[in-house]
């Protein structure tokens, strides 16, 4: 009888894991799509959290024009996402291949600013002394040397009116 239990629960067991969690939407979109999706709206969480007052300005949601680029609406997003999500392997794989795209940008990003700062560095040896010091630091200015005498002569006379 024990035995008889164990079998009929490891077989229930079994016969509940098999069955989908979330049925697959009526608007089904392709993976490949859905990643080009999911890579654009990482790279737009990324701008927000970096630069947050450059993507309140905006008056347009930019999430809504990435749906508009792909032609899905926000429920059909919303939908597939959450049938994706219901296969952990398969949403890992999507979200690794975004990780790698995203790590091939940044590493031809990372290059291009190398090669800004280079070419910076190369102007910047170039230009005379005294434009060097000014570029260090813009906002403070340089004052002129004020003669000391100067300063005590006008004390003097100030005293010597009052």
């Amino acid at each position: 009888m024990k035995n008889f239990i164990v079998i009929l629960l490891v077989l229930f067991l079994s016969v509940s894991c098999k069955k989908e969690v979330v049925k697959q939407p009526a608007k089904l979109i392709e993976k490949d799509k859905m990643i080009d999706i999911m890579y654009d709206l990482s790279l737009l969480e990324a701008m927000r959290y970096q630069k947050p007052l450059s993507l309140d300005s905006i008056d347009n949601d930019p999430t809504r024009f990435i749906l508009k680029k792909y032609k899905v609406d926000s429920l059909q997003f919303a939908q597939n996402n959450m049938y994706y999500a219901s296969d952990y392997d398969r949403y890992k794989d999507m979200f690794d291949e975004v990780n790698k795209r995203i790590a091939v940008n940044q590493r031809a990003a990372d290059s291009l600013a190398k090669i800004d700062e280079k070419k910076a560095a190369k102007a910047n040896k170039n230009k005379p002394k005294e434009m060097k010091e000014v570029s260090k630091d813009s906002v403070h200015k340089r004052i002129p040397k004020v003669n000391i005498d100067s300063i005590k002569m006008a004390q003097r006379k100030h005293r010597r009116d009052l």
